[in-house]
């Protein structure tokens, strides 16, 4: 029983990280010696864009001691899918797709998804366009690089094991391109 107990703890530790400069109160972390954004990103599921830009950094450098935000401080106050779910979650499935990034940035866009959320007035939100075959809509996932999302839209050219990630930011979304990863579907 003692074995297994912590093996389940060693388990949760490395699936959503553990950090003992973490602050869960503050949203905030301290930088520790040997630490990197990307090292930080990936603890906490977001992207080192994501940390660059809610601690106004203009290039990678941090400094030991260095407080630095870990979830958007404008919709920081009621996130629908936190950066670390609070309540444990259960992998149902494991899916290699390949994933493109979309944004708000052309006029026929009306900024409500398939399942009405408003992304023009939630642009921090965190939603991935899916095809409902493959992914039901509503489903929590989490996408690499990216983080915790909910399954909240659905686009033309998303069929099969395509995705599209929303990034508020045209450039962002040039940055992450087009590539194929592994995204877990969650209970």
């Amino acid at each position: 029983m003692k074995k297994s107990l912590i093996t389940i703890s060693t388990s949760l530790m490395l699936l959503f990280g553990i950090s003992s400069g973490a602050s869960a109160a503050s949203n905030t972390y301290t930088v520790k010696k040997g630490d990197s954004l990307s090292k930080i990103a990936k603890t906490y599921h977001i992207t080192v864009n994501n940390i660059k830009q809610w601690n106004h950094l203009s290039s990678d450098l941090i400094k030991v001691n260095q407080v630095l935000k870990t979830v958007n401080p404008v919709n920081s106050s009621k996130p629908s899918i936190p950066s670390k779910p609070s309540n444990p979650v259960k992998v149902i499935k494991v899916i290699t797709v390949n994933a493109s990034a979309y944004t708000l940035n052309f006029s026929r866009c009306t900024g409500i998804t398939a399942t009405g959320i408003n992304l023009k007035k939630n642009p921090n939100q965190k939603v991935i366009s899916v095809d409902p075959k493959v992914i039901k809509l509503g489903s929590k996932v989490y996408v690499p690089g990216y983080g915790y999302a909910i399954a909240g839209d659905t686009g033309g050219a998303i069929k099969g094991n395509k995705i599209d990630v929303f990034i508020p930011s045209q450039k962002a979304a040039l940055l992450w391109g087009r590539k194929n990863i592994k995204i877990q579907i969650l209970n």
